[in-house]
């Protein structure tokens, strides 16, 4: 079977975070079609765990789905920044606590039918408190919850983030619990 193969890529939006292109797409059997496919920057996320085991998250309103979410901190990569280096800097930011030692946990493409983006996953089980650093756009509350809960909310439907899911059942599985 032949491979699919791109003869053109026309922007059609840049906005803040994404590009938008239309790809031109020559399929397997020889035909053309148009395809979708956004650009993103890249971004990271870590789950941050007490002494006691629970994980620190953010509720924030979320325009796509018109809703507030409950998730791990996350964020966009910087120009030049690793994705570790943000994961531990959203922390910080979105919650007001610096990382200890910081393990990966794994990388995610949030939806690879039309997006590029990829997501490194990390965790951290050394918390110190410090300060808050909100982008001035962010508006977000700092919860506490018991891996108990998150797995009952991931369950129910309650928790519909697919980088928290992936994380929260990724590191549960890890430990082992």
């Amino acid at each position: 079977m032949d491979d699919y193969k791109r003869i053109g890529r026309k922007l059609e939006f840049e906005g803040k975070i994404v590009k938008f292109y239309s790809d031109t797409m020559q399929l397997p059997d020889g035909t053309m079609a148009i395809w979708d496919f956004i650009e993103h920057k890249g971004a990271a996320a870590i789950v941050p765990v007490t002494e006691n085991g629970d994980i620190i998250m953010v509720r924030q309103y979320r325009n796509a789905p018109e809703r507030y979410t409950l998730e791990i901190p996350a964020g966009g990569l910087n120009a030049g920044e690793d994705r570790k280096t943000a994961a531990i800097r959203e922390l910080e930011e979105e919650t007001g606590f610096k990382s200890g030692r910081v393990e990966h946990l794994l990388d995610l493409y949030t939806t690879v039918a039309f997006c590029n983006e990829l997501i490194g996953i990390y965790y951290t089980e050394e918390l110190t408190p410090a300060k808050q650093h909100l982008d001035p756009d962010e508006f977000l509350n700092v919860e506490v919850h018991s891996l108990s809960e998150l797995t009952e909310m991931i369950l129910d439907g309650r928790i519909q983030d697919a980088k928290t899911i992936a994380a929260v059942l990724a590191y549960k599985t890890r430990k082992g619990l």
